[in-house]
Parts: C-alpha cells; structure tokens; sequence
C-alpha cells in the first residue's frame, strides 16, 4: 500500500525509525530541522548529535527540502510535540499529498487546547488518514535491533492492517488496537510518571517507595485517561503499564534522569538549558495538568510534577505532600484508576 515513506524529524527516534523500517522497504527519506544534520547525514550516514554509533542503511536519503520529503504516501510525524502543529502545517504548505497516511509517533499533549497529537494532525491535514505508533521503546534500543513490541493505532481498518504489517519486523512486533485516544495518552502521562520515578532514584528512596509511586501512576494514568476517552483495557497494555514500566525504570529515560537530577537538586532551568533532546514529560506536564482541571479529575502526582517543573515548588515538598495525603481504599469499582 505504501511505496513512498517519509520521516518528519532527525532525532533519536526519527533516526531508530528508518533504520527499522529499511530492513524491508526501498527508499526511505529522513527529513531533518537543523540543515547541519542533514549534511552530516548525507556525509558519513550517521547521526552523532542523537543517535551516534549508528549507521543509516543505504536506502535512508536524508534531507532538508520538507518539499521533497512531503511527497510520500505515508509520513511519519516524529517532531519534538511543541513543534508538531508548526511542522504539520508546513507540510501542507509543502503539498503533502490528500491521500497520504500520516501517523504520529510523537508523545504529548497540547498545552492551551489539551490536544493528542493526532488532534493537531487533523487540525492542520484536515482530511487526511491519522495513526499512531507508541509502545515502550526506547531509540537506541530499537536502532541496534534488540527486540522490541509496540502498538499501532488507526480508525479505518484496512489502513490499521497496513500499518501493522509495515511494522512487523524480524526484531519488532507490532500490535494494533482502534483506540488512539488511549494510546496517545498512555504514551504521553507516562512520561510526567517518569519524572516523577527520577526524584524517587535522586532522593535515594529506594525499591519500595518507587514500586508505590509507579503503581499509583498508573492508577492516575487510567483515571486521567479513561476521563478524557481512553478505554480502559488500553492502559494494560504496551502504551500504557508497558511504557510507564520502561520509562520510569530505564537508564535511556530522558524524562526519569531529568527527574532524577531535579532530585539532586537542579533546577528545571538547569536541567533544559544543558539537555540537546526534548523531555516530553515537561510540556506535557502542562497540557496534563490543565486537562485534570478542567474535567474535576483527581491527578496527585501530575500536579506535583507541574508545580516543581512551572511553579517552582522544590521537589522535596512535593514529595511530602504525596505521602502526606490521606489514605483511601487502593480500590473503587466505581471509579476506575481509583
């Protein structure tokens, strides 16, 4: 179904994603932001800012010209989420093509309007088939094809079949689901947790005291997630409980060591200004928060997470107010993430 596949965005997961995808697809154009990683691309096949070790396969043109890139019938959205709706619309400026499928294989959530990517998408390619791509899977990992499962998401069945199929590989196994509201979500409140995971490893507080704190995200993962349209099964699944495992416990968690240094005490300013890669869990721990607000929806641990990040609240008084709430039962059958 798809003889033309672009890749919007040269970062690490960009770059994983045409090295896993030319294992069995022909030519593969790689567009980048900054014209001096595309250059590098270009010169030596590598990309030592965000992706350095790996070597691109022969059949990944990289490219600056969003024009050329935007001439495929499947395009794969992979930009920082704050840049998303900017990039989107320039693809349309570019003549993305009406029948081209694009799926978002970025994690967040808008700040000011609370929309998924897939929203922004729909926004600016009005008309055009959305998917997403989520699932625990970290860059490098996927890059040096250690194995690796993830989930696909589309409405229009047959495209969803496609999709999957494209995604199937000798090292990673795709799975499918119709559910892009849930999916979406579960692969951006996971990284809020994430951070949240890194003060815990910062604060020294050990084993227990994480296994709690990411249990319970999980529990406000659904109960945020279930409110703004997820279903609930979703957040069992690879973009849900499987991603927020990876995230809050991997040492290639950008989110987590960003937690983990504010711990140690950095300032989140500290922290922006020396990272070259984006954290997701910092914007969308706006968008997050705003969408708890407005729906009455209880998020303890995403409200903790903004006031550190946007209200300057040390991290150390966050954490006692999340232990010093009070108790509950750990279950309701009435109110699901409870």
């Amino acid at each position: 179904m798809f003889k033309k596949i672009s890749i919007i965005g040269a970062g690490s997961w960009g770059t994983a994603l045409a090295v896993l995808l030319a294992e069995t697809r022909g030519r593969i154009r790689l567009w980048a932001h900054n014209p001096a990683v595309a250059d590098e691309l270009v010169r030596t096949r590598v990309n030592s800012a965000y992706l350095p070790g790996v070597r691109l396969p022969p059949n990944v043109y990289a490219t600056h010209d969003l024009g050329e890139a935007a001439d495929a019938d499947l395009v794969l959205l992979v930009t920082p989420s704050k840049a998303l709706r900017e990039v989107a619309g320039r693809l349309r400026e570019s003549g993305i093509p009406e029948n081209a499928v694009v799926v978002s294989c970025t994690k967040g959530i808008e700040h000011g309007t609370g929309k998924l990517m897939s929203g922004i998408i729909e926004d600016e390619l009005p008309g055009r088939v959305v998917g997403v791509l989520s699932g625990p899977n970290h860059a490098v990992e996927i890059a040096q094809r250690i194995p690796a499962a993830g989930v696909v998401g589309c409405a229009d069945p047959a495209i969803l079949k496609a999709l999957q199929d494209i995604f199937c590989l000798a090292t990673f196994r795709a799975y499918s689901s119709d559910d892009l509201t849930g999916i979406q979500l579960g692969g951006a409140l996971k990284n809020i947790f994430a951070i949240a995971a890194g003060v815990s490893d910062g604060f020294n507080m050990g084993d227990n005291a994480k296994a709690g704190l990411v249990t319970r995200a999980l529990a406000e993962m659904m109960r945020l997630g279930i409110g703004l349209g997820g279903r609930r099964e979703t957040f069992f699944g690879l973009s849900g409980v499987g991603d927020l495992m990876v995230t809050c416990f991997s040492k290639h968690s950008r989110n987590r060591l960003v937690g983990e240094r504010l711990g140690r005490g950095e300032s989140p300013d500290q922290i922006q200004a020396s990272m070259q890669m984006v954290a997701e869990g910092i914007p969308t721990s706006l968008g997050a928060w705003e969408c708890g607000r407005r729906l009455g929806i209880e998020t303890p641990i995403t409200s903790e997470v903004h006031a550190v990040l946007h209200a300057g609240k040390p991290p150390h008084e966050a954490m006692w107010e999340l232990l010093g709430r009070p108790p509950k039962a750990e279950s309701d059958p009435q109110r699901p993430g409870h």
